[in-house]
């Protein structure tokens, strides 16, 4: 039998939209009762619309409630791209089928109810700033190194936090600059999907680590091979890790010297090596301008892989504050 919820809950419902899954997390409060897990229709968008529609629907009845007996859940859903505000259509999203459709529209049409959406390191950034490793920082940027590299800015958290979006709808998108101080030999940088060379995505990934190593050595091993072989004493794994962890510490001394934000918060596969956060703050400070100190903590995301659906929930502030 679902859980009872009562009208002045601040009940909110979470949508991560992935490229292979669609995760769904409801909170009532900052606790966690129900998540529902799908996967992604690839390539149809009508149907990516419906199943989103289908979880939130799963995770009402999960709930135990019916419209009639409790307040409706807000929505929010993090998407693989952003939401153009000036006409209400995707853009920049790796599931192709996204770009250029009003999502945010359709799913506020097929829930009966408004449904904000926003990019999902924005998510991981708001999760982190609301109840999280940064909890109540006044400016968050939140990393997410997996596949590729994503970032994302969360204002004044814990109450009343919000996304920075820009009018672009492209704040954050610290993945598409160039890789700072870039040396001779990573001179022009492996082509990126968005149209450039030398992208920041394309080196500190775990896509990127593995074609660094590859290039290097000529041994092809994925980003969790190089791991592992690094953990049992190979040098040349070894040697790929410390070139990863130099370049995230360049890329974030240029974040830092852009925004200089209270937090920055590390999600993603690549968040769960512990050295990163051991070795990656001593270099930062090398390439920080005036040097010789770094007041900015680089934190682990406190809620793991749950982090994104959790933000997209607090896309909507608490009602009952």
């Amino acid at each position: 039998m679902g859980r009872r919820i009562s009208v002045a809950s601040a009940v909110r419902i979470g949508i991560d939209l992935g490229g292979t899954k669609i995760e769904g997390l409801a909170l009532d409060g900052s606790e966690e009762i129900a998540r529902v897990r799908v996967a992604t229709p690839q390539h149809d968008y009508a149907a990516t619309v419906r199943a989103i529609a289908d979880v939130v629907g799963d995770l009402e009845r999960r709930i135990g409630g019916t419209r009639s007996e409790l307040e409706q859940p807000t929505v929010g859903v993090g998407i693989p791209g952003t939401i153009v505000r000036a006409t209400g259509l995707v853009k920049n999203a790796n599931s192709t089928w996204l770009n250029g459709m009003p999502l945010e529209r359709d799913l506020s049409s097929a829930l009966g109810r408004p449904v904000r959406c926003a990019n999902d390191a924005n998510c991981l950034a708001v999760s982190e700033a609301t109840d999280g490793a940064a909890a109540g920082a006044g400016l968050v940027f939140a990393v997410i190194l997996g596949t590729g590299c994503g970032g994302g800015v969360a204002l004044n958290g814990r109450v009343g936090g919000s996304v920075h979006a820009g009018p672009n709808g492209v704040a954050g998108e610290w993945g598409h600059n160039p890789l700072p101080w870039a040396k001779d030999d990573e001179l022009p940088g492996a082509k990126c999907y968005c149209g450039q060379h030398g992208c920041i995505e394309t080196w500190i990934s775990g896509t990127g680590l593995a074609r660094d190593h590859q290039q290097v050595t000529g041994v092809r091993l994925t980003g969790e091979e190089i791991v592992r072989a690094a953990e049992t004493g190979d040098p040349a794994a070894e040697a790929s890790l410390q070139r990863l962890e130099e370049r995230i510490a360049r890329a974030l001394a240029g974040v830092i010297n852009l925004l200089d934000p209270d937090v920055i918060v590390i999600g993603g596969g690549l968040s769960k090596l512990d050295r990163i956060y051991r070795n990656v703050p001593p270099q930062i400070m090398q390439h920080v301008f005036g040097g010789g100190e770094l007041a900015t903590p680089v934190l682990r995301a406190k809620h793991g892989d749950a982090s994104g659906v959790r933000g997209a929930a607090w896309l909507w502030p608490m009602l009952n504050l």
